[in-house]
């Protein structure tokens, strides 16, 4: 199951999969940031922190937020010894390519994270322009995670030739390139309500209960963070069945094993999902739920891009 997985494990494919692993929790702790209001823990500069290279006497939100830059700062060194590695052992193959689109997108998460900070997005500010980057910058993360994941399955033996496969599998292409887009879209609505939870907390013991709160919500009076908190749970629902009857869909058809796998765990990916969402809205969106549910995210985002690849891929001989 492992090998059908994640291919031939030699010790690129193992650094492969740990920079994505390592990647996700950068993620993860980039959302802690968030969630503490720890996002103006280095002021407003960038990339020192209140002018330092290494702060002297820093409270808790700066070291938070000077923690999560140095992490973030190595994607890039990991990000280089993954390029070095795979054009040595591949002798510039599908990894090191995938390597270097990699970097492209770990050098746009670093310019969007540095105009966050510069701009003061960050901590108690709630404007229209901190939520459209905020949504932004998931969506580039997820950029980045799909082609971190592509990566590491090709370190591992994964095929890259999709040409002919997308030509002969036209509708298969259509409804994987459309879970694609509605997860990307369900991803931005919940960086938005993420937002709006962490800056618009909700105390679960007051109000007449759940549907008295989304009626609160949705009052012309609330901030527009407030308001839109009601679209992502809706998104989200669609969203979910979709990608489950495109799971069952692969599960059902003859498709490569791999391929059926990837399928699966996408399936019960997204069930455990939709569990977490639920538990979020019913506890008020505490942080560690937040998390959780970030986390699963990136399970199910991966399990769809590497769903996509190995269903449209064909080996090197059936492409000749």
């Amino acid at each position: 199951m492992m090998k059908r997985l994640f291919g031939d494990r030699d010790a690129l494919a193992n650094y492969a999969w740990f920079f994505v692993f390592y990647l996700m929790g950068v993620i993860l702790f980039g959302a802690w940031v968030r969630i503490t209001g720890s996002g103006a823990g280095c002021g407003d500069h960038w990339p020192t922190c209140h002018g330092e290279v290494i702060p002297i006497a820093p409270n808790t939100k700066t070291m938070i937020e000077f923690t999560h830059r140095v992490t973030s700062g190595l994607c890039g060194v990991f990000g280089l010894v993954l390029i070095v590695w795979s054009f040595i052992k591949r002798r510039a193959g599908k990894a090191f390519y995938g390597a270097l689109i990699t970097m492209a997108f770990i050098i746009i998460e670093a310019l969007v994270g540095a105009g966050i900070v510069l701009k003061e997005l960050v901590a108690d500010d709630d404007s229209v322009a901190r939520a459209i980057v905020v949504a932004i910058h998931l969506v580039n993360t997820l950029v980045l995670m799909g082609a971190a994941s592509l990566t590491a399955w090709w370190a591992g033996g994964g095929s890259a030739h999709l040409e002919g496969a997308v030509r002969a599998k036209k509708l298969t292409t259509a409804l994987l390139g459309l879970g694609v887009v509605m997860l990307l879209a369900t991803s931005m609505s919940g960086a938005v309500t993420a937002l709006g939870d962490t800056l618009f907390p909700v105390d679960p013991t007051l109000g007449e209960g759940l549907l008295a709160r989304v009626k609160g919500d949705l009052s012309a009076t609330r901030h527009f963070l407030v308001r839109l908190r009601v679209l992502h749970p809706v998104i989200a629902i669609f969203t979910a069945a979709y990608v489950l009857f495109l799971g069952n869909r692969m599960l059902s058809k003859k498709e490569r094993p791999q391929a059926r796998s990837w399928a699966l765990i996408l399936s019960i990916s997204v069930v455990c999902q939709v569990l977490i969402g639920v538990v979020n809205i019913a506890l008020a969106a505490p942080g560690w739920v937040q998390l959780f549910h970030l986390l699963v995210a990136q399970f199910v985002w991966i399990s769809l891009v590497l769903l996509s690849a190995s269903s449209l891929s064909t080996s090197s001989s059936a492409s000749a």
